[in-house]
């Protein structure tokens, strides 16, 4: 699948500054490119600090591309987790069917950087992004755009807006189906299947599939979660089954976070066909976006894919540094990092190392983060033990809501390194 290449390699002409949040004043004024030719060890950054690891993003998305391959699915990775087009770049490289995302500033972000196929998964009711979409559809035969729908008041609202748009081709939608105190989707099938007649009587629209999120349903692995996300899946193959004779040509069955891709397959890669492109064909995608970064927190003890569960497997690519500013207790040290640079919401950090210095003690933990500080607590420690100005590497949990902290993240060769260095900068926008 496409992407311009040009586009994203303009990426290193950014000149860097004091907008780049914890970049060192010597390389103000340096474009990125000029930055990543000259010294760049990781311990010429202030902090706080969010980087990623090159060595895990790449055994990640390469372990992620197999997988899926192996499993008769496609990939759409989400894109909203890093909204970083030179990460999606390389997953479209790996093989990724198309890019995922939520909402249509998304998705013009995707297309002003040439994706080629972007899979919406949500409704698409504003009136300008839905007449974007008609005309960037019209502009380009070759521009893939897929959206949901999970009522009929959804489609004939969408239909209502094209109608006001010039003449195009119709816009891809996909039924969405819910569960019972899930998110958005319709909540029945036989609500879903009024969904899809009402887009085939629709004038501007095209049934194109049906698509959901098991991942509003659960959130762990007990068997009663596991059940639920099997039997919503089920639903979802049997509404697919039930749309056959409503499909006018090749359709997607979507589904899929980071938290159960196995049952996914499990559950609807049978539904693929050899046929794929073709009328009557099925393409099953998977849209799961945390994987390539992971984490050391949620992801890391519900995925099916982190190590050892899967062996080689999974591991976090994100690390947060923070530096050592108050020990105004024995048991208590302040970082200066905090909710405005790492996430908290799927789980606080959790203090890994001390870099260049003495082990941490154990039970050693955080307790809560404010603004920009970590209250990192010390069972037993004395004044000595972590003294001020020694820098904490931490482990986090949920990509997610990493990313939109930074706008331009350092890559660096490897965390585990005595001195790394940092080998790449990663545009995002949020």
């Amino acid at each position: 699948m496409t992407i311009d290449n040009a586009v994203v390699d303009a990426l290193a002409d950014e000149v860097l500054g004091p907008h780049v949040k914890s970049a060192p004043p010597a390389v103000w004024g340096h474009s990125v490119r000029e930055y990543l030719t000259g010294t760049t060890e990781l311990t010429q950054w202030q902090t706080p600090l969010l980087t990623l690891d090159r060595a895990a993003l790449d055994a990640n998305r390469a372990l992620m591309a197999d997988w899926t391959t192996a499993g008769g699915v496609e990939l759409a990775p989400h894109g909203k987790t890093t909204m970083a087009p030179q990460l999606w770049r390389e997953q479209l490289r790996a093989g990724a069917w198309g890019i995922t995302l939520a909402t249509a500033w998304q998705a013009q972000l995707a297309r002003s950087f040439g994706v080629g196929r972007i899979l919406l998964a949500n409704a698409l009711v504003d009136p300008i992004g839905l007449a974007w979409v008609a005309g960037e559809s019209a502009r380009d035969e070759n521009f893939e755009f897929y959206c949901w729908a999970d009522s009929v008041a959804t489609v004939e609202l969408m239909d209502k807006i094209l109608r006001d748009t010039p003449p195009g081709p119709p816009v891809r939608v996909l039924v969405e189906l819910g569960g019972a105190h899930g998110r958005t989707g319709a909540r029945t099938r036989d609500e879903a299947l009024a969904v899809a007649r009402a887009l085939v009587a629709g004038e501007r629209l095209t049934l194109a599939g049906v698509g959901g999120y098991e991942g509003a349903l659960a959130h762990d692995r007990t068997p009663e979660a596991l059940a639920a996300v099997r039997g919503y899946l089920r639903e979802l193959a049997a509404l697919h089954a039930e749309l056959g004779g409503l499909y006018s040509g090749p359709a997607i069955v979507s589904a899929g976070g980071s938290a159960y891709p196995e049952l996914v397959v499990d559950e609807l890669a049978g539904l693929a066909s050899d046929r794929r492109g073709l009328p009557g064909s099925t393409t099953v995608v998977l849209r799961s976006g945390a994987y390539l970064v992971h984490d050391d927190g949620f992801y890391a003890g519900i995925s099916p894919l982190t190590a050892p569960v899967t062996d080689p497997g999974l591991r976090s690519a994100m690390h947060g540094w923070a530096r050592v500013v108050s020990r105004p207790e024995p048991e208590l040290a302040l970082l200066d990092g905090g909710k405005r640079d790492f996430p908290y919401d799927e789980g606080l950090p959790t203090p890994q190392l001390v870099v260049g210095g003495a082990p941490l003690p154990p039970g050693a933990h955080v307790s809560a983060l404010n603004d920009q500080h970590t209250f990192l607590r010390l069972p037993g420690a004395t004044l000595a033990d972590l003294p001020v100005g020694s820098v904490v590497r931490l482990g986090l949990s949920h990509p997610c809501t990493a990313f939109d902290k930074w706008r331009l993240i350092p890559v660096i060769d490897s965390a585990g390194t005595a001195h790394p260095r940092v080998v790449d900068l990663i545009r995002t926008y949020f």
